[in-house]
């Protein structure tokens, strides 16, 4: 949530925009979802202390489809004027994105999972950016506590869910257009699918192969 949060302000940095007065929409996951209000709170926090403000802020949800729908009333809500959208993951970005096309508006919009759609859309700069998590580091945390259980050991662990159940975080990635290329080269992503036609200009200007 914390590097969703960044992308927004880096993004808006980028474009020049003043982050205090950008009309900037929140979207978040399903609130029936827990780990959805955590990366939410994540990202409000770096947000707030940046000065940000939501000009609108959207009903959570998981499904792009109607991530797409809720935009639109959205965008119809502040008159068309988005400076910059917080998108919980790339299938609610993709929908998303697809409105900002038709309107001809191109804003930064954050992103996670890193998709095919997703690591597109950055490619093509109509997402900032997407939230990498190697699967190969939560596996190796993984293995490592299994190795502590089975020694009769105790994994230590430095963070715990509001429940107070414990948990090991493992650090995520934010992949900018110039990082795709690291996805693609852990295994986790093939250029064959990303570099479609549409992109493969951009693919070659990244080094995607």
């Amino acid at each position: 949530g914390a590097l969703q949060g960044q992308m927004i302000v880096d993004g808006l940095a980028a474009a020049g925009k003043d982050i205090k007065t950008a009309s900037i929409i929140y979207s978040s996951g399903d609130p029936t979802d827990g780990n959805a209000k955590m990366f939410l709170d994540g990202a409000l926090g770096v947000l707030n202390a940046a000065g940000a403000k939501a000009a609108f802020t959207m009903t959570g949800t998981w499904d792009g489809a109607k991530a797409g729908t809720l935009f639109e009333q959205a965008f119809t809500a502040v008159k068309g004027k988005v400076d910059a959208v917080l998108a919980p993951n790339d299938n609610n970005a993709a929908s998303i994105i697809a409105i900002l096309d038709k309107n001809k508006l191109t804003v930064p919009v954050s992103g996670q999972d890193a998709s095919v759609a997703g690591l597109q859309n950055v490619l093509l700069g109509k997402q900032t950016a997407t939230v990498y998590k190697p699967f190969q580091l939560e596996v190796k945390a993984a293995l490592d506590v299994i190795a502590a259980i089975l020694a009769g050991e105790k994994y230590a662990t430095d963070k715990t869910l509001d429940d107070g159940t414990p948990y090991v975080a493992v650090d995520p990635v934010s992949v900018g257009a110039d990082k795709v290329k690291d996805v693609v080269a852990d295994g986790n992503a093939k250029a064959a699918d990303i570099c479609t036609a549409a992109v493969a200009e951009a693919c070659a200007k990244y080094g995607v192969q």
